[in-house]
């Protein structure tokens, strides 16, 4: 979908693609309309884009704080990463909008798809073809109001909320200072309470058109005569500064034209150097208005969903939006007349030239359409191929790489089973390969990948190096052979794309990945113990996964790409295999080490969101004891726990006070049963591991290292496989997903 972003690190407005944000429960998807460009808010943001970094951090001591408290807890260099990653971050612009509810989550009420719908919120009602807004910032637009006129829902409450403020009262006399949106706006919504208004700004065509609205204009030069004059001698009862300067001009006004107890209401970003005797002697009180109204910068609200009672909270930012929206629809709010601009999305940078003032016309509402054509992935989305079974009575295997794991593990298992014959084998040491061929009976040796799958085997077995994992598995799929591919299936993005690709050609392949801890008969036992249970479950994996030295080749970023690719993946697979869901997002953090980048980062907590509303937590460690057991896990659901310590023995409680032991004779992580159940699966056309999984949990496990990296949650949708009609495949890259995070 198309988005307007800027970046803070030099003010670039650009219209760029990004992936669709992931909708829970408590949001709803719309297809935008119509959006306002807030000309004030966002031109602070683009100046500020456009300052040098001296300039950036004098504008915004706070944020050096933050940073020099970062360096003094992280350590410089990662706190200069940090700082870099989210100056050069695409960040999204607009939080007012309107258009059509496409899907609603499953806790949204009185909101049904095919509503249309006014949105708000920085960060959710965003410049974009599609956006993703939580319920409580969401209200339904009546057909008397139209889709430009309800995409002012936002701005329009924030100019509401000012006046609410100013509790004006009818037959007050109140001044607005400023004339812009907000001033318009301001304008109008206090003659529809009763007031006298009198407006004052330096443009002589925004008074003017303020007068259209009822308000009586004043200049500058006599402000304090006229207010006296027109308020019977006493000044004006409130004043809402709805302008944006450094000048603190506006403020000191204030203190002159406002009546004893008389009341300020700060709406606009200006200078607030309050000058005392003017403000002290009359007992004049100064409130600044908080944006939209209550419920502004609270996380339960805006977030969870969690309306505040309106026998306590009145008006709050939803109800603001509703009251904007019905003022409209009564004609007694007038926006069609505040818009002077309109431009497609596409061409939104022209937009931005007319703020900067690169184009020299005037202007005050400036509104960006949309064409509508924008789907969400989900509706373009298409079935995998279904998966194909082998003629023969018995598999043809082939293997490319025979490492110790190959050979200690997978092969015994192999040679063993009835249903097995293995082809051929190739190696990067051609004296190996022969080696392993003799002894489990390979029936010849290949010169390399090519040769070997020229040879005609039904499957191939990759257990090769991890950078060759993904071009193997490709080319075996193209090849239409099934694919056994150790874990991991990929070290990026773009690999795994090419790897979804290749399986959209591969006429019903089959893939299959070692992830063989979910085939572990404790994690059957445990899924059995949790069957029939119907909430969301709770998983939390503590792996004490030991030191590897950094010149090991795991440790190699181009070869092994670090142990959270290589390794992490297991586990991430293991709690999509215990929630009975694939993984929807992801967010990783890290221990602060010195020179540590994230790919290698090998002390790492991840937290998974699945699709049905379970939660893991994976606690990957590789600086604990030796002498501490490697793997625990345990669940939590439906009056019922488990716990599994490394794969040897389980403890299953349930009520009160049923207790039940499971202990093996040895370890057992999976990896028979999960080599018989692929080569059933080849032989019955059932395939073991769902491709849609298998490549869920890879997404999830490359979003965690960009999550390393970020610092921030990343929806695994934005990396997942979209496979059209035509059988291409969409790439979505690693950078496209970091500026939409």
């Amino acid at each position: 979908m198309k988005q307007v972003t800027h970046r803070l690190k030099d003010g670039r407005i650009e219209v760029v693609d990004v992936p669709v944000p992931t909708l829970t429960d408590g949001f709803v998807l719309v297809r935008t309309a119509a959006s306002v460009i807030s000309a004030g808010t966002e031109k602070t943001k683009i100046d500020m884009g456009q300052m040098s970094l001296m300039q950036k951090a004098r504008a915004r001591p706070d944020l050096v704080k933050q940073v020099v408290r970062k360096i003094r807890s992280e350590g410089l260099g990662k706190t200069l990463g940090t700082v870099n990653t989210r100056l050069g971050a695409a960040n999204p612009l607009g939080y007012s909008s309107a258009g059509v509810a496409l899907v609603v989550g499953g806790m949204v009420e009185g909101i049904r798809p095919g509503d249309r719908v006014a949105c708000g919120g920085v960060g959710y009602a965003n410049h974009a073809e599609l956006a993703v807004v939580p319920k409580n910032l969401l209200v339904r637009v009546p057909e008397t109001v139209s889709d430009e006129e309800a995409a002012f829902a936002t701005l329009g409450a924030i100019a509401l909320q000012g006046v609410r403020l100013a509790e004006p009262k009818l037959g007050e006399t109140v001044l607005v200072l400023g004339l812009g949106l907000l001033g318009q706006i301001t304008v109008q919504l206090l003659r529809a309470a009763g007031c006298r208004v009198l407006c004052l700004d330096l443009d002589a065509s925004l008074t003017k058109l303020a007068e259209r609205f009822g308000g009586i204009s004043v200049s500058s030069a006599d402000a304090e005569s006229a207010c006296r004059e027109l308020s019977g001698g006493h000044g004006v009862d409130a004043v809402l500064v709805c302008a944006g300067t450094s000048s603190n001009q506006p403020i000191e006004l204030c203190g002159r034209v406002v009546r004893e107890k008389g009341r300020v209401v700060v709406v606009g970003v200006v200078r607030m150097d309050i000058p005392r005797e003017d403000f002290f002697k009359k007992e004049i009180s100064v409130v600044i208005s908080r944006s939209y109204g209550p419920g502004r910068y609270d996380p339960r609200y805006e977030e969870n969903g969690n309306d505040y009672p309106i026998g306590y909270v009145r008006f709050t930012e939803q109800r603001n939006m509703q009251t904007v929206i019905d003022l409209i629809a009564e004609r007694k709010l007038d926006v069609r007349s505040l818009i002077t601009h309109r431009f497609a999305v596409d061409d939104a940078v022209s937009a931005y030239q007319l703020i900067e003032g690169e184009k020299r016309e005037p202007y005050l509402g400036i509104v960006l359409t949309y064409s509508g054509d924008a789907k969400p992935a989900e509706q373009v989305r298409a079935a995998a191929p279904p998966p194909k079974a082998v003629a023969s009575a018995r598999v043809g295997v082939s293997l490319i790489g025979a490492g110790n794991y190959a050979t200690a593990t997978l092969l015994p298992v192999l040679r063993t089973a009835a249903s097995v014959e293995l082809r051929e084998i190739a190696t990067s040491s051609g004296r190996t390969a022969d080696s392993v061929a003799k002894q489990f009976g390979f029936r010849s040796c290949a010169a390399g990948f090519d040769d070997l799958l020229a040879g005609g085997a039904d499957a191939v077995l990759i257990a090769t190096r991890h950078n060759t994992h993904a071009d193997y598995a490709s080319k075996a799929l193209r090849s239409g052979r099934h694919v056994y591919v150790e874990k991991p299936l990929a070290m990026t993005m773009e690999e795994l794309t090419e790897v979804a690709r290749a399986f959209g050609q591969g006429a019903g392949a089959q893939l299959m990945i070692g992830f063989n801890r979910r085939w572990s008969p404790l994690t059957r036992e445990a899924n059995k113990h949790f069957d029939g249970v119907r909430s969301p479950l709770m998983v939390n994996i503590r792996v004490n996964a030991g030191f590897i030295p950094p010149e090991h080749w795991i440790q190699d970023p181009r070869i092994g790409g670090g142990r959270l690719i290589g390794e992490a993946c297991h586990f991430i697979d293991l709690a999509s295999a215990l929630t009975g869901s694939d993984p929807v997002e992801v967010h990783a953090a890290g221990m602060a080490k010195a020179q540590v980048p994230a790919l290698l980062n090998d002390n790492v907590c991840i937290t998974l969101r699945f699709a049905n509303g379970s939660v893991a937590t994976i606690n990957y460690v590789a600086d604990g004891s030796k002498s501490m057991p490697k793997e625990r896990v345990e669940i939590f659901g439906g009056d019922r726990s488990a716990v599994i310590d490394d794969f040897r023995e389980a403890t299953f409680y349930q009520g009160d006070a049923s207790v039940r032991r499971s202990k093996l004779a040895s370890q057992d992580k999976g990896q028979r049963a999960m080599l018989e159940a692929w080569v059933d699966g080849l032989l019955t056309g059932r395939s073991a591991l769902p491709f849609e999984t298998a490549m869920a949990v890879s997404a999830a496990t490359i979003a965690a290292v960009e999550s390393l990296g970020i610092g921030l949650p990343i929806p695994v949708s934005q990396h997942l496989w979209q496979l059209p009609e035509q059988g291409v495949v969409t790439p979505v890259s690693s950078s496209e997903a970091t500026a939409a995070a």
